[in-house]
């Protein structure tokens, strides 16, 4: 990857934009020497920093357990650097354009500059917006300010409650508290005490019922490593049942052969039975109450996305469950419910799923939300309903890729049948 095409295509642009970005903001320091020097010298040094730090710091980093909490950081910045002069020259742009059309509209409609000094400027020159200049510096310094505290809000969990009411629910399940997990991703972890913190929370929720949509990992199943203690203490009276996700596949990574990622799997699912968790692999079991029974069905990852491999079979999960009067689907890929579930199974009542994390970035205010993620995912985050089917997408209790949450917090649902 490092050496590949992608890898210098990436520099490459990063320099361009540099360069763009540059001569677009020193116009406003057009009156000051000093400014124009002071500025020059802060901006390329900063950009030279976060060029050594992509071509020679991350790499040297990236196979080191030890430095992974250093990785992250040094990745954040040099990210959020480069997407907040992305953000930037957007807004440059736009000026640059208006700038081109208004100079064309000149030299075609006003030969002798009648709409250039309308305009403010002077002879065949056309002066750069300050106010356009400004507002792409402020964008672009929001973005790399969000991102840098995003940081912070990594391991912030917030519990979400929400009641689900359903006609068809059997009277001894009304009032069942389940809590809701998924996209735990293990592998990206750094904090342990801060993590079992998050257990404490679950467990302070007092559920009947847990329920985990996959991806424990993000590729491999030795990443769970100490976590697998933490883990393992979530108890609850009904039990703490499990499906796979798309990373816990191990689809991501260079195996040396077949046999060792089929091995690297097995150790997955023991993980899970080892920590207690009941892992269901296109198969349904009874929930008892009261004397009363519901089904909860789990699949494997199905995917309604070409890009994601499907795993699963729902078919096969559901043969034998039409006796159950009411039914929770768990199933990894909130794309699943709108290509299969809600077309082929509209006898499946609740489908928990994740996968999507809510991009880790978006707003969320009441009465509006907005992620990135939603031009790619129908269903992203939050409750769907259509018809009498429902379905609950978690905004993911880990993280991966970037090592922080923007607007988008790390969740813990706790449901409660009605």
């Amino acid at each position: 990857m490092r050496n590949g095409p992608f890898w210098w295509i990436l520099i490459v642009a990063m320099i361009l934009i540099d360069l763009y970005v540059f001569f677009s903001v020193r116009s406003l320091f057009v009156s000051s020497t000093k400014g124009r020097f002071i500025f020059t010298v802060a901006y390329w040094a900063f950009s030279a920093i976060a060029l050594i730090l992509l071509i020679f710091v991350l790499p040297y980093f990236q196979a080191s357990e030890q430095h992974k909490a250093l990785r992250s950081i040094l990745f954040v910045l040099v990210f959020a650097l480069f997407l907040g002069k992305l953000i930037g020259a957007l807004f440059f742009f736009v000026d640059d354009l208006r700038r081109a059309v208004q100079w064309i509209a000149g030299k075609i409609f006003s030969p002798n500059n009648e709409i250039s000094e309308i305009a403010g400027t002077t002879g065949d020159r056309i002066s750069r917006s300050s106010f356009l200049t400004w507002l792409g510096i402020i964008s672009g310094g929001t973005m790399f300010s969000s991102f840098i505290y995003g940081l912070s809000n990594k391991y912030n969990y917030q519990v979400k409650n929400i009641k689900i009411p359903f006609a068809n629910l059997p009277a001894a399940f009304k009032g069942l508290k389940i809590v809701h997990i998924s996209d735990i991703h293990t592998g990206s972890f750094t904090n342990y005490k801060a993590v079992n913190k998050g257990i404490d929370l679950i467990l302070s929720q007092n559920p009947d019922l847990i329920l985990f949509t996959g991806d424990l990992v993000n590729n491999k199943s030795d990443e769970v490593g100490e976590y697998q203690k933490i883990f393992g203490r979530l108890k609850a009276p009904m039990g703490v049942y499990s499906v796979l996700g798309n990373h816990d596949y191990g689809d991501y990574v260079q195996w040396k052969t077949q046999t060792e990622k089929a091995e690297n799997l097995d150790a997955l699912k023991k993980i899970h039975a080892d920590m207690g968790w009941r892992l269901l692999l296109d198969e349904h079991l009874p929930l008892e109450k009261d004397n009363a029974t519901i089904g909860l069905v789990g699949v494997q990852n199905i995917s309604g996305r070409g890009s994601f491999h499907s795993y699963g079979s729902l078919a096969k999960a559901m043969q034998g469950a039409g006796n159950y009067p009411f039914k929770i689907l768990m199933s990894h890929d909130p794309s699943h419910w709108d290509t299969e579930v809600s077309t082929k199974f509209t006898d499946v009542d609740l489908t928990l799923s994740g996968h999507t994390h809510g991009m880790q970035f978006g707003v969320e205010i009441p009465g509006f939300r907005w992620s990135p993620v939603q031009y790619v995912y129908k269903h992203w985050a939050g409750l769907y309903e259509q018809q009498q089917q429902k379905l609950y997408v978690n905004r993911g209790f880990g993280f991966i890729g970037y090592p922080g949450r923007v607007g988008i917090l790390p969740e813990i649902t706790v449901i409660e049948l009605a």
